[in-house]
């Protein structure tokens, strides 16, 4: 009589852990060790540094072409717009977030909805560049997400019962955050979006089981940064940079620099690197000189919160050339060293130890604002002609002269994370050839407005394609391939093992390529645009690729002519999971 609970007992038992009910606690060095074995997925980027690559080689190039849909989830609802989330696999339960600052986690094995959260957004929030939302942390139990409402969300993996919740900053002063955390020594890092809106970027380390600030540090120049002792007590730790040095009048007291896609880390060096974006207003003219830490990789001391070294990529920007695109750090010549496709059109090779540069070149094929980067000094060759004029300059005051601007300020390359494959020592990077024409404005800093003082149209450049993705040699700045499509890419890349490069385009397609030809050896349309990056883990012995579907983001709300291109293009909301034919 008593076997009967006790077998309905065991197959309870056994349903809750396939479906991850009971996760094993994440911890850092599980963190840190997950990117060998390609397992799982701990991290955005597949890893701390950034690299998206898995080692899983179960689908390769020789057999890609077998991939079935093996389950898709709706996210479902009203509430579409983009979607550029990179989903979190452990114990058997996905975490993705989507558009509007919702999560959702699935079984992994076959996309069933364990539960969803649905943060609750107040009136008159103020994302420059859609509802966004680019993924999660795991650390412990929890599952950690920021919100378009500038907050910090932690979750019981379990259940999705909140565990903490902290405010970053007011979002009624322009303050959102749509970039997925970082976890270094159970701290966890975030940045902040609003650059538009004259916020002061920063980046924040909190303790990441409870929310506690440990410290945080400015990314403008003459801003002080701040440190938490255990007991909750608050105490200065230093200025950034040299008050007034790059920033003459009062203008960094409202300088933009936000660091609104996260940062990467890397154990060895022992540096968390953020990229930061552009200095607020637009219009140049009003803030001469280099404007730090704005269009700029800062590398931080994740012990002691200070910015060990910076590059800045585009000192005194007059083109919103955001330098926020991530720092990934690779191998090469026996150093390690970083490597960041800038919105600017120009990839840059550092040394990750200390930010001397090692190598600059263009990956994208017009670029009218520098003629090339001097390596001596790190700092571009200005084309002075080609910055947006001064509207003092003229009689009426109200718009000076306009120029025509490549790329776009939509950038050589946005959101979307290239990836690093150690196997052919190339990096991905998806491209974007566009232009602008691009003039400057008067304007003046109101808490809460649009601080632009800029106006513009972007442009296409060629009939026949705006986005490529482009296999890029970082030791001799050549393209080595590329695989050219219509409309401008927006989501990631994924390395792997088994020789395969995945990219997903505005069109729906999900597209696989031989990693040395370029290739393509399979791909799907997923019934929307793809402006997420994917991601590969093993479920039951089997390697799966998964995907994010869901057309939005900047383009269409931002693009001028390319929009009008891409207008056609439907919004979505799914996540699709692929796996090999049987």
């Amino acid at each position: 009589m008593q076997l009967k609970p006790l077998a309905a007992l065991l197959c309870t038992a056994s349903s809750l852990l396939a479906a991850g009910s009971a996760p094993a606690a994440v911890t850092q060095q599980m963190i840190d060790e997950s990117p060998k074995a390609g397992r799982e997925v701990l991290s955005w980027g597949l890893g701390t540094q950034g690299q998206r690559h898995s080692t899983l080689k179960q689908v390769n190039a020789g057999n890609a072409a077998r991939l079935v849909p093996a389950w898709a989830f709706s996210f479902g609802g009203e509430k579409q717009r983009g979607q550029e989330s990179q989903p979190l696999v452990h114990n058997g339960k996905m975490f993705v977030t989507a558009s509007y600052s919702r999560i959702f986690a699935l079984d992994a094995a076959n996309g069933a909805k364990l539960w969803k959260y649905e943060h609750r957004l107040p009136d008159g929030i103020m994302p420059c560049c859609d509802v966004v939302n680019r993924g999660a942390a795991l650390y412990d139990n929890l599952v950690i997400f920021a919100t378009l409402d500038a907050q910090l969300v932690a979750l019981d993996q379990a259940t999705g019962d909140v565990v903490w919740k902290e405010k970053i900053d007011d979002y009624r002063a322009g303050y959102s955050a749509t970039a997925a955390p970082l976890v270094v020594d159970g701290m966890i890092l975030t940045g902040v979006s609003g650059g538009e809106f004259g916020v002061v970027g920063r980046v924040e380390a909190r303790d990441a089981k409870t929310g506690r600030m440990v410290w945080m540090r400015p990314t403008v120049e003459g801003h002080m940064g701040y440190a938490w002792d255990k007991d909750g007590s608050k105490r200065e730790n230093g200025v950034s940079g040299t008050p007034g040095q790059s920033w003459p009048g009062d203008l960094w007291k409202t300088g933009g620099a936000a660091t609104w896609l996260g940062g990467t880390y890397d154990a060895k060096t022992g540096l968390a690197y953020f990229g930061t974006g552009n200095p607020a207003p637009w219009n140049s003219h009003l803030r001469q000189g280099d404007n730090l830490f704005s269009c700029a990789t800062v590398a931080i001391d994740v012990k002691t919160g200070q910015i060990k070294w910076h590059y800045q990529g585009t000192p005194n920007d007059g083109w919103d050339f955001d330098g926020v695109n991530e720092f990934v750090t690779f191998d090469m010549n026996g150093k390690r060293m970083g490597a960041k496709a800038d919105r600017n059109g120009f990839f840059y090779v550092l040394d990750a130890n200390n930010g001397q540069l090692a190598n600059a070149f263009p990956f994208v094929k017009k670029i009218t604002w520098a003629s090339g980067v001097d390596l001596k000094t790190g700092r571009p060759n200005f084309v002075p002609e080609n910055r947006p004029g001064d509207p003092t300059a003229v009689a009426d005051g109200k718009k000076g002269s306009s120029v025509f601007s490549a790329p776009s300020f939509l950038g050589g390359k946005n959101q979307m994370p290239m990836a690093y494959s150690p196997d052919t020592q190339l990096f991905y990077v998806p491209a974007n050839e566009w232009g602008m024409e691009i003039w400057n404005e008067p304007i003046a800093y109101k808490k809460g407005a649009a601080y632009l003082g800029a106006g513009f149209t972007i442009k296409t450049l060629n009939d026949d394609y705006i986005g490529a993705l482009r296999a890029m040699d970082p030791k001799t700045g050549k393209i080595v391939w590329e695989v050219k499509n219509g409309a401008p890419l927006w989501g990631g890349v994924l390395t792997t093992a088994g020789n395969l490069v995945f990219w997903g385009t505005p069109e729906g397609w999900l597209k696989a390529a031989d990693a040395r030809t370029g290739k393509v050896v399979w791909q799907f349309q997923t019934g929307s645009g793809v402006v997420a990056p994917p991601i590969a883990w093993q479920q039951g012995g089997e390697q799966y690729i998964g995907v994010v579907s869901g057309w939005g983001g900047a383009v269409p709300l931002w693009g001028g002519d390319v929009a009008k291109k891409v207008n056609y293009l439907e919004q979505g909301g799914m996540v699709w999971a692929f796996k090999l034919a049987k």
